[in-house]
């Protein structure tokens, strides 16, 4: 996906890098397949902010997108259109089904218009086509994949990203996945994954530039805990403007201990025991 940059006509414009959009083929999105949803305002019933730093939105409609199609077996289709997502960094492709039914799909890299995909046992090992891990090849890029059997929680759905199959264990019916992260994790060989990558992998190098743009995006400005009252942050305003690296107790905002090596991942999370090897990245 092309991008391009500015002429800096405006300050605001002076560095700015954005869509070019020339690989978008449909601009008004399918009405059946799209919500509006209300903001809260980052608040809950007590109206108490439970998100920082947020607030501020632009209208927009919520692409209702088919992760799973477990109701799609062995039914082909075809790629009528490619849309963009206000509300993800991928692209996504309108697809119409034999039985007449049009569903959204991430787009992954190299989509084209007019071409077909399906899903389960009978698919061909290609771009777009899910099936089960025990289906694909070692080697092979995967992206959209199941955490467990029949589960609406997915993985690999940002733009630019995909899991690779490492390996296989047949008698334990597991399938050794490696990240993006670089972590390898265990799955079970009857969950399902889209073969290929993610596209829009330019989506790296967009520069925001101006402040009004994050406040489209739902983003406020950050405020330094040094410059906080004492009901906001632990670390205020009579710290001074001293390093957080010589505070003798680096805390967050609610008074959790934050200091260089710490791990904050749960100990007795569900899913540490799918980890195989912990990542190196990041």
């Amino acid at each position: 996906m092309p991008i391009k940059k500015y002429k800096p006509y405006t300050p605001s414009r002076r560095f700015m890098v954005w869509y070019d959009f020339s690989d978008i083929t449909k601009t008004k999105p399918e009405k059946s397949l799209t919500v509006f949803i209300w903001k809260t305002g980052w608040r809950n019933n007590k109206w108490r902010t439970t998100s920082r730093f947020m607030g501020g939105w632009h209208k927009r409609l919520y692409r209702l997108v088919d992760f799973q199609g477990y109701d799609k077996c062995d039914i082909k289709a075809k790629i009528v259109s490619l849309e963009y997502d206000p509300y993800r960094t991928s692209r996504i492709a309108l697809v119409a089904y034999a039985d007449w039914e049009k569903r959204y799909v991430l787009a992954w890299k190299w989509i084209k218009v007019w071409e077909f995909i399906m899903n389960w046992k009978d698919a061909p090992i290609q771009a777009g086509n899910r099936k089960q891990l025990k289906d694909i090849p070692e080697g092979m890029n995967v992206f959209n994949l199941e955490v467990t059997p029949f589960s609406k929680w997915k993985l690999i759905k940002t733009a630019w990203s995909s899991a690779t199959i490492a390996w296989k264990d047949e008698i334990q019916k597991l399938v050794f996945i490696k990240l993006s992260s670089w972590e390898v994790r265990k799955f079970n060989q009857d969950c399902r994954a889209t073969i290929w990558e993610l596209g829009n992998e330019q989506h790296k190098n967009i520069v925001i530039w101006k402040a009004g743009r994050q406040r489209w995006l739902w983003k406020k400005p950050h405020v330094l805990w040094k410059n906080m009252n004492p009901v906001d942050h632990p670390h205020w305003w009579w710290e001074w403007h001293s390093s957080i690296w010589s505070k003798r107790w680096p805390k967050s905002f609610s008074g959790k201990l934050v200091a260089p090596g710490i791990k904050t991942r749960k100990s007795k999370k569900w899913s540490n025991k799918f980890i195989v090897s912990k990542r190196t990245k990041n």
